[in-house]
């Protein structure tokens, strides 16, 4: 079932997306070659708790940080760890953040230092194509037009979108419903509704689209070793127009939301 928020209920999921965005600007601050993803981690969960949020992540289903640290060839659910960013490298961040028991969620993947062009082109594309979702969250358009909006960008660009993973609703829950797939036919699926508060977040590999779980039973990374990229928000469909609620200053020149 798919639950509308109220307006007093996106403002409070809003108020988590500000720690949230915050803490995303942040950790790509401090992000840099020789910073393990362990250090990231506590760095983050430091910083939403002195804002008076929760780390959602952090004992999820067992999981055992409080962001996803997923550097290169791993696609998401990376376990902070000893792991040092290197130079070259692509690392996504993912965080979840809850305050008064309303969630937001989103992700960022950074580059670090001198990075391939090919590397940086599909950041570029991962990012287009979650505006191009976003762009979709309206009143009437259907749950298809935006999952193919996700898609038509991503291969039109020669990359593909995971198809095992799939963004989701939010809200009370980090996981409702519905489930967002990041391809699909436009047209299909069901209307959106004003209220609807959606994680929208295309993963996105330079090679083909099979993933795999490692043995920690956490990290899912490519199943051909090619990059990946990793971005997310959180979006209030409106009655004509989306309203990000983790939109961050770096991407909006200081000013939020």
């Amino acid at each position: 079932m798919i639950v509308r928020k109220s307006a007093a209920e996106v403002a409070k999921i809003a108020a988590a997306g500000d720690i949230l965005a915050d803490c995303l600007d942040m950790l790509a601050a401090e992000a840099r070659p020789g910073v393990s993803t362990a250090d990231l981690d506590e760095l983050a969960e430091r910083f939403i708790r002195a804002r008076g949020g929760v780390p959602t992540f952090l004992g999820y289903r067992g999981f055992p940080g409080s962001i996803c640290a997923s550097p290169n060839d791993m696609v998401v659910h990376g376990i902070p760890g000893a792991y040092r960013i290197a130079e070259g490298d692509i690392l996504s961040i993912d965080v979840g953040v809850t305050l008064d028991g309303y969630v937001a969620d989103s992700a960022i993947t950074l580059s670090m230092g001198a990075v391939e062009a090919e590397a940086l082109r599909l950041l570029d594309v991962t990012r287009e194509s979650l505006e191009a979702g976003i762009a979709q969250c309206h009143e009437g358009a259907r749950l298809g037009d935006l999952s193919h909006a996700v898609q038509e960008v991503v291969e039109a660009a020669g990359f593909s979108v995971v198809r095992s993973l799939v963004g989701h609703g939010v809200g009370r829950e980090m996981h409702e419903d519905p489930q967002i797939p990041n391809y699909g036919d436009p047209g299909r699926g069901p209307r959106l509704e004003e209220g609807w508060v959606l994680a929208i977040e295309p993963m996105v590999n330079a090679g083909g689209h099979e993933v795999f779980v490692a043995d920690d039973g956490w990290s899912i990374s490519t199943g051909d070793g090619s990059l990946s990229a990793h971005f997310e928000h959180t979006v209030a469909v409106g009655k004509k127009a989306p309203r990000v609620l983790t939109r961050r200053r770096s991407e909006t020149g200081g000013a939020q939301g």
